[in-house]
């Protein structure tokens, strides 16, 4: 964003605000989700008023299917197991017989840019992100599926294997704690890495998984489009946008003073100005990934930074907080 910043030290902000949950994340306040982690799931069969219910619930795969045995053919057993190449070469009619997996993959893409650095009330989108992901990360775990991530930053991205055990869930929370802290003013946004940390999950996922991309769209282009397409047709996808009310509609000011704990910075011009410059760099990326999700037919869930990320949970898929 272009225009007359000015950059002081903020002596009227208090140190200990750097250590704040609603700023950045302690690995001890992600673990404590874990209890809270209850009342939703992201399992096909969903309540009647959860987003992903109706043609959304069709899209979700839940659980694989594993090949158990080859038999012969029984009264009752349904026609399209039958496999016809063995049925063909023996003369008798033979079936092939599945047993639900007993768990299947999830991975949660957690973005923790700069552009995620952001909050006007309650608490910044990079925590957010960080708690839906705890929440969404020990729910899996508790309905005895495996659970991994890829955490990106504007530099990097880290990769989790999934597994189905709490030590697995804890070095993801880890990595989360780790990225929060890392937010300062001071970082360099980097849109490209949308799209590098998209595609490094891409290697990693092959097939019957769900993804949960949890971040705010920024860098999301025509690229990131062919990449989902390629993602959603053997995977679920599910987005979860992190938002606050300010990027929707700036402040009526004409000077905005943002403040990462420690540093402040005055941007200047009329609040014309500020929307247009604003979206400009912002707002086009989010418009993008919202188009690029309805036109696959893939849920977003909306959670704001205002209001507490487990009620919105709560509300997108169903269930009463």
């Amino acid at each position: 964003m272009s225009g007359p910043l000015k950059w002081f030290r903020a002596s009227s902000v208090k140190p200990e605000a750097a250590r704040d949950n609603r700023v950045a994340v302690s690995l001890a306040h992600l673990r404590a989700l874990e209890f809270k982690a209850r009342g939703f799931s992201f399992l096909p069969r969903q309540p009647v008023r959860s987003i992903l219910s109706g043609r959304h619930s069709s899209r979700l795969r839940g659980r694989g299917l594993d090949f158990e045995e080859l038999r012969h053919y029984r009264p009752g057993d349904d026609i399209r197991t039958m496999d016809w190449k063995v049925t063909n070469r023996t003369g008798k009619p033979h079936v092939r017989v599945y047993t639900e997996e007993r768990e299947r993959r999830v991975y949660l893409m957690v973005d923790q840019r700069i552009s995620m650095f952001f909050g006007s009330q309650r608490a910044m989108k990079s925590a957010v992100a960080a708690e839906i992901a705890a929440l969404a990360a020990w729910r899996v775990l508790g309905v005895g599926d495996r659970v991994g991530a890829l955490i990106f930053d504007d530099q990097h991205s880290y990769h989790f294997t999934p597994q189905r055990s709490r030590e697995a869930v804890i070095n993801i929370l880890k990595r989360l704690e780790t990225a929060n802290a890392a937010l300062t003013a001071g970082c360099q946004a980097n849109a490209e890495q949308f799209n590098t940390a998209f595609d490094a999950l891409l290697r990693h996922v092959a097939h019957d998984a769900l993804v949960i991309y949890i971040g705010d769209g920024f860098g999301w282009d025509e690229q990131s489009d062919e990449m989902l397409k390629w993602l959603s047709l053997n995977n679920d996808v599910i987005a979860i946008n992190v938002f606050d009310p300010a990027e929707l509609d700036l402040p009526a000011l004409d000077e905005l003073v943002v403040s990462d704990g420690e540093m402040q910075i005055v941007v200047s011009g009329t609040r014309e100005e500020l929307q247009t410059r604003f979206e400009e760099s912002y707002l086009n990326h989010v418009k993008h990934m919202r188009e690029a999700l309805q036109r696959f037919g893939l849920p977003l869930i909306e959670v704001d930074t205002v209001d507490d990320p487990l009620h919105q949970l709560l509300r997108a898929l169903g269930a009463q907080p």
